[in-house]
């Protein structure tokens, strides 16, 4: 699930623009509606002509909103630079572009509006040669410029056109299965209580979850999940996303607080970061100044710590430590905005390196300074991490001498990420920590037990008849060495995911089952065996009889028991005939081909089937043209 958000200037055509891609208009507001002008977040989706959902937050343009643009412009895959074409570059398309850089936006369409207000084609040029001079240091530097207009429709196809292209080329976000919601609307329903919406940007959420609110702690229980109006089970990693939560009256919750579950993230009042000052801001920053701190969805006041120097020039970069009025939940690598409180402006932004710091840092300590510096290149277990999503499924001395780790700080990491439930340890389905041990990083984990079950389940449901999917099969299909697949199955038994028997592997909830229609043909097929156990239909005839799949399923069930290629008994016919040789051995030492066939009642094939096939087994041995039982 992508999400992609709008930008620019008021009045440019944003929500108009939605409106023609979606056929919902986003302004849900009267006031929004009554001024024309986007004041909270809106939100629409489209299908794209390869089948993907996509979601699109529309935010307000206008000066005295740009804070509520910052609660939605976070969690986005893409974003739509929307410039009108009567207009071209204004204040506010500056200001959302450097937002947009600043948050590092991971691909972007400028959208040139309202070209039907155009005068002519050459005009349309000159607000592009415009356009690209105010983007030529951007993110959106390379960005497509897709001319339309929404009143006449045209340019709209070519639009999605370039938007699938761009999300196609893009890798999906990266899931470590720790659930964060950040929530930027609040409401309730009649009948359902509190719902909140936003974007998950990490793991999933499913029905039934208990849940806590992050940073008030308050906990609850998802009743219910929509994406784009459909109700879901599971809300997954990118989707925009309302949770329906039980135990939580609405007054209690927040816009910017988090949804996630308990016990996987702690709110902090103490950021250290790398900021980048905006080279068009109107005056310096000092040390101790108060700024406005946006990070996912929410905001606060932040008083401003600058390292290693007393003020930041326009343009220039430093490192700093804020120190937050209200407690935020924020994570490593999280993009953030620091806002001018008055007047109004936006001043810079970067990324948090350390979101839990110790403490306060002396402002000239070199050391800390080479400690952040280093802390860009990531804590030890987030480089050890690193080296196994790289190396997917590998033993953990590949992915120790590849993240090129000390072997203590290795060691410790390694723990670290093992106790944290991101690395998994994949080795005859035990907890070791041996260098040769296989190991996997816990979203490639997710992803590939997941396919597994999926092909498991799928095998049941095309062949219910039979008792699982052949172990052979199934690693041809993963394409697997046999030591990984066989540490990975192993891991899956443990974990009672799958069962196994013999050659086959199965969901533990399997059973072979006979519809009606199956049951008449195992009842007619069995009464054949009634009437002559031990002169049998041949396996072939018993598969013209009743169909493959069931005399399989029969055999797997042990209810017919094959003794050679073409000869088969009932599972208590073959224990008498068994007994019968067992018994004329121990009275005569032996027994011969033709002594079976007489005490057995039976003719010459079925005799000879059944002594080689007790041969085979072990039960008895041929000495020349007897058989004996064997010791």
């Amino acid at each position: 699930m992508r999400v992609i958000g709008t930008a620019g200037h008021v009045d440019h055509g944003k929500s108009t623009l939605i409106a023609a891609l979606t056929g919902t208009h986003p302004d849900r507001l009267k006031e929004e509606q009554a001024r024309e002008m986007t004041i909270e977040l809106g939100f629409g989706w489209l299908t794209l002509p390869n089948g993907e959902e996509v979601g699109i937050v529309d935010v307000p343009g206008h000066r005295d909103f740009i804070e509520n643009m910052l609660a939605g412009i976070g969690g986005i895959d893409a974003a739509l630079l929307v410039i009108a074409a009567d207009e071209g570059v204004m204040p506010q398309t500056k200001e959302h572009l450097a937002i947009l850089d600043l948050l590092q936006i991971p691909a972007g369409l400028i959208v040139l509006t309202k070209t039907d207000l155009a005068p002519d084609s050459g005009w349309l040029d000159l607000v592009e040669m415009d356009i690209r001079a105010a983007v030529s240091e951007t993110v959106l530097r390379d960005a497509p410029i897709a001319r339309v207009s929404a009143k006449t429709k045209t340019g709209l196809k070519e639009l999605i056109t370039n938007l699938q292209n761009l999300l196609e080329n893009k890798p999906e976000r990266l899931d470590l299965n720790r659930p964060r919601l950040p929530i930027d609307r609040v409401f309730s329903m009649s009948g359902f209580g509190t719902v909140v919406t936003g974007t998950l940007s990490d793991g999933h959420l499913s029905i039934g979850d208990e849940v806590e609110i992050l940073p008030s702690g308050l906990k609850g229980r998802i009743r219910g999940l929509q994406t784009h109006k459909k109700k879901e089970e599971t809300a997954m990693l990118g989707s925009r996303t309302a949770v329906n939560i039980s135990g939580i009256n609405t007054e209690l919750i927040q816009r910017g607080e988090v949804v996630a579950h308990p016990n996987q993230y702690q709110a902090t009042r103490r950021i250290d970061a790398r900021f980048r000052f905006l080279k068009d801001a109107s005056a310096t920053i000092k040390h101790g100044d108060e700024v406005k701190f946006f990070v996912g969805a929410s905001e606060t006041i932040a008083t401003l710590r600058l390292l290693g120097t007393e003020e930041l020039l326009p343009g220039e970069e430093g490192w700093i430590q804020l120190e937050l009025r209200d407690p935020v939940v924020t994570v490593r690598g999280d993009k953030y905005i620091l806002r001018r409180p008055s007047p109004s402006e936006t001043l810079g932004g970067g990324v948090i390196i350390d979101h839990q710091p110790k403490g306060r840092h002396k402002r000239f300590d070199e050391g800390t300074l080479k400690s952040l510096e280093s802390l860009t290149q990531g804590t030890p277990a987030e480089i050890l991490l690193e080296a196994a999503l790289a190396l997917n499924t590998a033993p953990i001395k590949e992915m120790v001498t590849k993240s090129r780790l000390e072997a203590s700080i290795a060691e410790t990491a390694l723990q670290e990420l093992i106790s944290a439930g991101q690395l998994i340890i994949l080795e005859d389905g035990a907890q070791t920590t041996a260098s040769n041990s296989i190991a996997i990083a816990l979203p490639h984990w997710n992803t590939l037990s997941g396919k597994i079950l999926q092909f498991v389940e799928t095998y049941h449901m095309q062949l219910p008849l039979r008792r699982g999917i052949p172990r052979e099969e199934l690693k041809s299909r993963l394409k697997l060495t046999p030591r990984i697949f066989n540490v990975i199955i192993n891991r899956l038994i443990t974990d009672q995911q799958i069962v196994a028997y013999s050659a086959w592997l199965a969901k533990p909830q399997h059973e072979i089952k006979f519809n009606g229609a199956d049951q008449l043909k195992v009842k007619e097929l069995l009464r054949k065996f009634e009437k002559n156990p031990y002169l049998t239909p041949s396996v072939k005839e018993c598969q013209s009889e009743a169909g493959e799949e069931i005399v399989n399923a029969l055999i797997e069930l042990g209810e017919l028991i094959t003794v050679s290629q073409d000869v088969i008994f009932r599972k208590k016919d073959y224990d008498a005939l068994v007994e019968k040789v067992r018994g004329t051995i121990q009275k005569n030492g032996e027994i011969t081909l033709a002594e079976a066939r007489d005490t057995l009642g039976t003719t010459r094939k079925y005799a000879q089937a059944l002594l080689e096939h007790l041969d085979s087994i072990g039960v008895t041995l041929r000495a020349g043209d007897a058989h004996k039982l064997k010791q």
